[in-house]
């Protein structure tokens, strides 16, 4: 049996969720090992990537949390990015190396006239920059290396992109709301290629990510200072449910729970009555609830509930 000095090792168990805002200049990866020397914890994930040059909302997932966040990463996301118009970078974004350049700045009017065509399901090819596995390797190793691969387009829903602001001829803000896998410094060259010019992301911010907003983020200053004060910590910590506060929820007897905690599926015939009117019946998700405690994640398929996580 692991001794008091073993189970340090390996951290504090944790669920739930803290929101980051992420600052400018670190990765992902690094924010995440930050907080879990912070909590120590012993498991810590993350919910959709932001680049080192982006900040806001980035899902840290803690203990069972871990097994939401590909839901999480289906949720909507909401953005704010600047385009900077006249230069064109390798990284679609500041921090790479100018390739091109132009003297056309476009007018308010064309933008908006071009935004029509960026908006719905849109195809679109991910920066050489990415994380993308080809062939086994990352996108972005192969472009440091100087052979940046030659990626194929994919589908990219976009339910918004709005032009919000205009500091100067050179630069112009937008919102952008959408789904799983788009990349703003894609849409921000494209937009400018289909303007006639060129340009690049000089700020990104995520504002939202699924259920979770600004507004419930907190900062690295934040979090180590709440440390220090344990009344604060609840309040940080969100619950596991938190990032399923979209998904409807069905309430099941201790039976129910048991059988689906054992993999079994239960006919929806014996769950009629208590099933949301908005699932969908063929694939929807619900939130099973033993009392007020969230114990699984089900989905309805061909007439039964079968356990997706089981927390």
């Amino acid at each position: 049996m692991a001794g008091p000095q073993a189970r340090h090792r390996r951290g504090h168990k944790i669920d739930g969720w803290i929101i980051l805002d992420k600052p400018q200049g670190i990765t992902s990866a690094h924010a995440v090992a930050k907080i879990k020397r912070l909590l120590d914890a012993a498991k810590v994930g993350h919910g959709g990537t932001l680049d080192p040059l982006a900040t806001g909302v980035l899902p840290i997932a803690l203990g069972a949390a871990t097994k939401m966040v590909p839901y999480i990463m289906d949720g909507t996301k909401i953005y704010h990015f600047t385009l900077k118009f006249g230069e064109a970078r390798d990284t679609d974004d500041a921090e790479g190396a100018v390739t091109s350049t132009s003297n056309i700045r476009p007018e308010d009017s064309a933008i908006d006239a071009a935004l029509v065509n960026f908006r719905g399901l849109i195809m679109q090819v991910p920066p050489a920059f990415s994380a993308i596995k080809v062939g086994g390797e990352r996108a972005y190793d192969l472009a440091r290396a100087g052979a940046p691969p030659d990626l194929p387009s994919r589908p990219a829903q976009i339910d918004r992109f709005e032009l919000i602001g205009r500091p100067d001829v050179d630069h112009a803000l937008f919102e952008v709301a959408s789904g799983k896998g788009v990349y703003m410094r894609s849409l921000a060259r494209d937009l400018a290629r289909a303007l006639g010019t060129v340009g690049h992301i000089s700020a990104l911010r995520r504002l939202a990510v699924g259920p979770f907003d600004i507004d419930s983020a907190v900062t690295l200053d934040n979090l180590s200072d709440s440390l220090h004060s344990a009344q604060r910590v609840p309040d940080i910590v969100l619950p596991v449910e938190t990032a399923l506060a979209d998904i409807p929820a069905l309430a099941l007897t201790e039976a129910e729970v048991t059988a689906l905690r054992n993999g079994m599926a239960l006919s929806l015939v014996d769950l009629m009555g208590r099933i949301p009117n908005s699932t969908n019946p063929d694939g929807g998700l619900v939130r099973g609830l033993a009392g007020r405690r969230f114990v699984v994640l089900g989905k309805l398929q061909q007439g039964m509930l079968r356990p997706e996580r089981v927390i």
